[in-house]
């Protein structure tokens, strides 16, 4: 049978009632750290004649609460309770050798480990301390380590290089000395660019813009309007965002034959 396999339960002390006490959070910190079978404190139990409740205190032990600065004496304050609750336990060798060698958890068997009830919640409870100079140095304490950042910010010996700012970089210099040696574009005669362009198209068919300014030399808005006389701007592939001269303007060699050519072969080919 598996760990959430069907189990018997053994509900002896089922009528039993359990107080459900919530405790502050640096007293469960104490308990958790001097964990054992020393005492943490002791309940107090005071009935006054004509109240239905009682007044219920509780005193820590004073060797955790010295050793640490806490506050000691607590007030219990009365909570209803609007739902049934049980505590159930399981003996300390089935928590402690639940699992096997390899880490996997070990089966029950033989009705071993059974699940325990050891009652029913009667009572809820609020462990409130008391307002005193302890209390108030825990608050602040508190108040200070929840206001201080995670990260900080610290000062070093000395300055880190690794990462160092430049004003001008190397290629903006070098851009800047191109600028003044070649001074400001001005607009060349409209023939001279035409001479220009032309020769550049002589060497290849498609030019981009950028290109195309570095040859003349002109400025950009001047050469588009030249450029739009001349050439045709392709927006398809495989020659998008191109410039290539317009068809009158071409010299290049056609492969294909010429109409004419055509037309005399099909005819001697006729009168044959």
């Amino acid at each position: 049978m598996s760990g959430h396999g069907e189990r018997d339960m053994d509900v002896t002390n089922a009528s039993r009632g359990i107080w459900l006490v919530k405790v502050p959070k640096f007293i469960r910190e104490s308990w958790t750290a001097n964990s054992g079978d020393s005492e943490v404190g002791r309940l107090k139990i005071t009935k006054h004649p004509g109240q239905k409740m009682p007044t219920i205190t509780f005193s820590m032990n004073e060797a955790l609460t010295s050793a640490d600065q806490l506050p000691r004496e607590h007030k219990f304050l009365t909570h209803d309770i609007k739902q049934s609750l049980g505590v159930f336990s399981l003996p300390r060798s089935a928590t402690e050798g639940s699992q096997n060698a390899d880490g996997a958890s070990a089966e029950v068997t033989g009705g071993q480990y059974n699940v325990s009830l050891e009652g029913q919640v009667i009572q809820k409870f609020e462990c409130q301390p008391v307002m005193d100079d302890n209390y108030l140095k825990l608050k602040l304490e508190t108040k200070r380590a929840a206001a201080t950042p995670a990260r900080q910010a610290i000062a070093i010996d000395r300055p880190a290089n690794v990462y160092k700012p430049i004003s001008y970089h190397a290629h903006k210099v070098a851009q800047e000395k191109q600028k003044e040696s070649e001074g400001k574009k001005a607009r060349e005669d409209k023939d001279k660019v035409l001479e220009i362009l032309f020769a550049a198209f002589e060497k290849h068919q498609y030019y981009n813009i950028k290109d195309l300014q570095k040859i003349t030399r002109q400025p950009i808005t001047y050469l588009k309007e030249i450029l739009k006389e001349v050439c045709d701007y392709n927006i398809k592939n495989p020659h998008k965002n191109t410039w290539e001269l317009k068809r009158e303007y071409r010299h290049y060699k056609d492969n294909k034959p010429s109409e004419g050519a055509n037309a005399g072969s099909s005819a001697s080919g006729d009168s044959d």
